[in-house]
């Protein structure tokens, strides 16, 4: 029974895999998926908290799956802000967790949004989880949400998912961010590090980064 279980699971892992399609499409997909996300300000992230991010997250059509521990599974991207630019994606992946009638049996988009260098060197590492290496918060909704709170003030990331057209805050504790190098050789053409694409130190051009472009539009300086 174990064995016949196991051999349905990596049947559906690979089933996943097999419709995750081409890194330079996900890419952009993502930039895609904060375009009509933040095309609607009054169901958006309030352009004052993405203002404030460090960092941004974007992983589109996370996946339900009960053969993954926790059962969510999903790919995106991410970028950091350097001396006030946005920076090149750097590839993750994301697994664990449960955010259960938040996300159902359908697939959900997921935006994070690193909010200091603590939660920025989180992201740099092999492997963090949010809310036992990182504190976490679902995030505000709309142009009439308060950045100043102190949960936003104290959280390191704050978590959003869209599903069905809805967009809300979601905790997203006990999911599990990882490095994904395999995704960046692909972007890349070459093996690069993933914390020094977090960090900086590693360049796409802008034309080949649709979500840089995105971000650039909505929060292209960071205020202090």
């Amino acid at each position: 029974m174990k064995v016949k279980l196991a051999v349905i699971a990596a049947m559906g892992a690979a089933a996943l895999v097999a419709q995750e399609g081409a890194p330079d499409h996900r890419l952009r997909e993502a930039a895609s998926d904060l375009h009509e996300i933040m095309s609607a300000p009054d169901k958006g992230i309030p352009h004052s908290v993405l203002e404030r991010s460090q960092c941004v997250a974007v992983l589109p059509g996370v996946k339900k799956a009960a053969f993954v521990v926790g059962g969510e599974y999903g790919k995106g991207y991410a970028i950091c802000r350097h001396h006030g630019r946005w920076g090149s994606p750097a590839a993750i992946r994301l697994a664990g967790g449960s955010f259960g009638a938040q996300i159902g049996a359908e697939s959900a988009d997921i935006v994070l949004l690193i909010m200091n260098q603590s939660g920025m060197d989180k992201l740099a590492s092999d492997k963090f989880t949010i809310g036992a290496d990182a504190s976490a918060a679902a995030g505000p909704v709309g142009r009439t949400a308060s950045a100043d709170t102190d949960v936003l003030m104290r959280a390191e990331i704050l978590s959003y998912s869209r599903t069905r057209g809805a967009f809300a805050g979601v905790s997203l504790d006990g999911t599990s961010i990882t490095k994904d190098e395999g995704e960046d050789r692909k972007i890349y053409g070459h093996d690069v590090s993933n914390k020094a694409v977090i960090m900086g130190e590693v360049h796409l051009p802008l034309h080949e980064n649709p979500l840089a472009a995105e971000l650039d539009h909505y929060a292209p300086g960071r205020k202090k």
